[in-house]
């Protein structure tokens, strides 16, 4: 009988290329920065035993055990910013509340990891036709609406980026395409050519009028569904939103991690996590690693 003798190298390089093929790119690489959309649900003791002080360590929990480097939240009341932080010491946080501009009503706080990323600029505007008046309100939305930004710079890398962070009206259509509008002409404004990042709960699915503003506008440059660019194949379900239970429509997803087209999306992943049968909220997390290219690539 012969026998057929394969030479070690080339079985290495067969090997290396099945695993860059397939199980994706090595873990903590320097240069690629974990970002997180996290829509937590505010703390309301209508929701029972899903109710926050019930889920406040799971949610912790996510963003530690998935090694989010910088994470977006909707619905983070001030007191529920203050129990992450507490549980989560490894991160600063930063934000204004939507009512005030201080500390009332809903944030779309940021959280970044300090040892990863150094904070060199934040701001928030609201969601109407007055950006900059706090607490004004748009169009025909029923809540006010804010996004809060910051600039960092990548302590490994040195490269600087932009984070946006929203929550578009639950129920204005006319709200949330304006500001679908208002964001695609805030973010070069504010961000000029610098690679960004935007996190949210927008409440619109891929097939709605906004979406289509924000990922196709002849206005302004669009954004890049991280979804969709991903060099790996997506992770997870396709719905973001359970109602603290699993999701049960294929594709209906609200919450989104968009980049401007200078990012590489290295993976994307939506995080179906639970705890003998609790959620950590009613919508999952959608996680994207990314890369921020250098000054000399973009």
């Amino acid at each position: 009988m012969k026998r057929c003798f394969i030479p070690i190298v080339f079985l290495l390089i067969l090997v290396g290329t099945a695993w860059t093929a397939e199980a994706g790119p090595p873990a903590d690489c320097p240069e690629y920065v974990r970002v997180m959309s996290f829509n937590i649900r505010y703390n309301t003791s209508a929701d029972g035993k899903n109710a926050w002080p019930h889920r406040k360590d799971i949610a912790a929990s996510m963003i530690r055990f998935h090694r989010a480097d910088v994470v977006g939240l909707q619905e983070a009341l001030l007191g529920q910013n203050r129990d992450l932080a507490k549980r989560l010491p490894a991160y600063e946080w930063l934000g204004v509340g939507r009512e005030d501009g201080k500390k009332g009503g809903e944030f779309s706080s940021i959280f970044y990891r300090k040892e990863r990323l150094e904070l060199l600029e934040h701001d928030t505007f609201w969601l109407s036709s007055t950006p900059q008046k706090v607490g004004s309100k748009g169009w025909d939305a029923v809540c006010r609406r804010i996004v809060t930004w910051a600039k960092f710079r990548d302590r490994r890398t040195s490269r600087v980026f932009y984070h946006f962070n929203t929550h578009f009206d639950h129920r204005g259509q006319t709200a949330r395409k304006e500001s679908a509008k208002l964001m695609l002409s805030r973010i070069p404004q504010i961000a000029g050519e610098a690679p960004a990042v935007v996190t949210g709960d927008f409440n619109c699915t891929p097939d709605s009028e906004p979406y289509q503003i924000l990922t196709g506008s002849d206005e302004s440059e669009p954004l890049i569904d991280a979804f969709k660019a991903s060099l790996h194949p997506h992770h997870g379900p396709t719905d973001t939103f359970g109602g603290f239970g699993p999701p049960d429509t294929p594709g209906d997803r609200i919450d989104y991690v968009f980049v401007r087209e200078n990012v590489q999306v290295i993976q994307h992943g939506i995080l179906a996590d639970h705890w003998d049968g609790r959620y950590p909220s009613d919508h999952l997390p959608v996680l994207a690693e990314v890369e921020i290219p250098s000054d000399e690539k973009r």
